[in-house]
């Protein structure tokens, strides 16, 4: 590295971002740019190493000690195409993955990490700003045709690689907007959607067809996308949320968190909604279950939608605040994190388990609720006993909940069904090593084969199914 005790010279310095109570009032990004010789001390911090770990713990093998070091010697060009040979969207990791490259990082072994993440996407953004990141078409077509199904960050991964390798792709999305949930899940004030347009703006330069409002297995049947096309790949997220099947579930004011979510980004898109079917926080008090990424997603978009108070309940214990004994460097650190949305107001409990809704006139009241204890871990299982502390009841008084618990993996009726794919023992579409499923010539990638993920995760999955239907089409060639 160009600066071999650049990290005993320059302290860690994150992105600088507006007050929580001045960000709430608008749904725009609010970190504040970085000038450009203090991201070069920030690229400086990145130790000769010896054994990059970083690149271990990313799952796309982002080779991060080139770009930082390139960052640091001010070599900007250099940087972005270093950070392109492994990562097709930069600019979507850089703002929303939850860096377990940084988790990984030696320097963090024993002080603050590298802010790989805030360099990541400081280098894309520049490289837009000076016009380096272009069209790049392929100089010759294969006569191939693959279509994938999906338009999320694993369906944007495999037709960016396939389309690089010379075949003609068409991305079918069945919503009325490209981006899957970098579009209508993730909302506009962790990452605004010109910067998904942008990409996809450059896509379509490059001679990808995109089909927007076409949902596969309804308007038009899996069975003949598979006649039309030389190779197919499903990419259609893991959309089947977890429910909370409890006494008062049916009761009006309690919604699934992707509901609610992807209203809002409908709105700040412009659309117009049924005021009946409108889900808000404004005025009302509201609780969160889940303690995840889009638990804390909903927790920001009540905020700015004026909700009068935000509770956030999860089931698991509290995390430790530090590392425990078991769970050393460099593996992910299962610590207690808060985000920018639980600085903006949220009341944050763990251990709680809701027995029931109760309500007035059809529609949610009070949230009934007792708190847990959690034995020692079982060697055999990896799993804690789960009890409830007797006399711990409590209800409190609800306006709108929102159910963030996760999901269970791809919505089965429909395409997956019609198709008849064989499905792994967690409900996702089971393949092989080259992503293919028991149906030849149909692939799957992302949330839809993997269960519900990281968007770093889902474009490995893309990356590593347009490869496999590389060598499927190179075969059959």
């Amino acid at each position: 590295m160009g600066d071999a005790k650049g990290f005993l010279k320059y302290p860690r310095e994150d992105f600088h971002k507006q007050p929580a109570q001045e960000r709430i009032k608008h749904w725009k990004e609010f970190y504040l740019e970085m000038p450009k010789e203090e991201l070069q001390h920030q690229g400086a911090r990145c130790m000769d190493c010896g054994v990059p770990f970083c690149q271990d713990g990313c799952p796309i093998g982002n080779i991060i000690p080139d770009w930082n070091d390139l960052v640091y010697r001010d070599q900007w060009k250099d940087a972005i195409e270093r950070l392109h040979k492994t990562n097709n969207f930069p600019e979507f990791t850089g703002r929303v993955c939850p860096a377990p490259c940084e988790n990984s990082c030696v320097l963090g072994i024993n002080a603050p990490p590298v802010t790989i993440k805030n360099i990541e996407v400081s280098v894309v953004e520049r490289a837009y700003k000076e016009g380096w990141i272009k069209p790049q078409p392929p100089k010759h077509r294969t006569g191939k045709k693959v279509a994938v199904v999906g338009s999320g960050p694993s369906g944007l991964a495999c037709t960016d690689q396939l389309n690089k390798l010379g075949h003609t792709v068409t991305l079918y999305e069945k919503n009325e907007v490209l981006g899957g949930l970098l579009t209508l899940g993730i909302p506009d004030f962790k990452m605004e959607k010109w910067v998904v347009e942008r990409r996809l703006k450059r896509m379509e330069q490059e001679g990808v067809k995109f089909k927007t409002g076409v949902h596969i297995g309804k308007d038009i049947a899996t069975k003949k996308l598979v006649e039309e096309y030389d190779a197919v790949v499903l990419c259609g997220g893991a959309e089947q949320p977890r429910d909370l099947p409890v006494e008062g579930r049916e009761l009006n004011g309690i919604h699934f968190a992707m509901d609610f979510l992807t209203q809002q980004n409908r709105v700040n898109l412009g659309q117009k909604l049924d005021p009946s079917k409108r889900i808000s926080a404004q005025g009302k008090r509201v609780v969160v279950l889940g303690g995840g990424d889009t638990g804390s997603d909903c927790i920001g978009t009540s905020n700015r939608q004026g909700a009068v108070s935000v509770k956030n309940y999860e089931l698991m214990a509290r995390p430790p605040k530090t590392r425990a004994a078991d769970n050393p460097w460099p593996n992910w650190a299962l610590i207690e994190r808060s985000s920018t949305s639980h600085e903006e107001g949220v009341e944050r409990d763990y251990a709680i388990l809701t027995k029931k809704f109760s309500g007035e006139n059809g529609h949610v009241k009070k949230l009934h609720a007792v708190h847990l204890e959690f034995g020692p871990v079982d060697s055999k299982t990896g799993r804690r006993d789960m009890k409830e502390i007797p006399g711990s009841e409590f209800t409190i008084d609800v306006d709108l909940v929102l159910l963030a618990m996760g999901f269970l993996g791809p919505v089965k009726n429909g395409m997956i069904e019609e198709l008849g794919v064989e499905l792994d023992a967690r409900g996702n579409v089971k393949t092989d090593a080259n992503r293919m499923s028991s149906v030849q010539g149909v692939f799957a990638a992302g949330d839809m084969r993997r269960g519900q993920s990281l968007v770093v995760w889902a474009i490995n999955e893309g990356r590593a199914a347009a490869e496999g239907v590389g060598r499927f089409l190179a075969a059959q060639t």
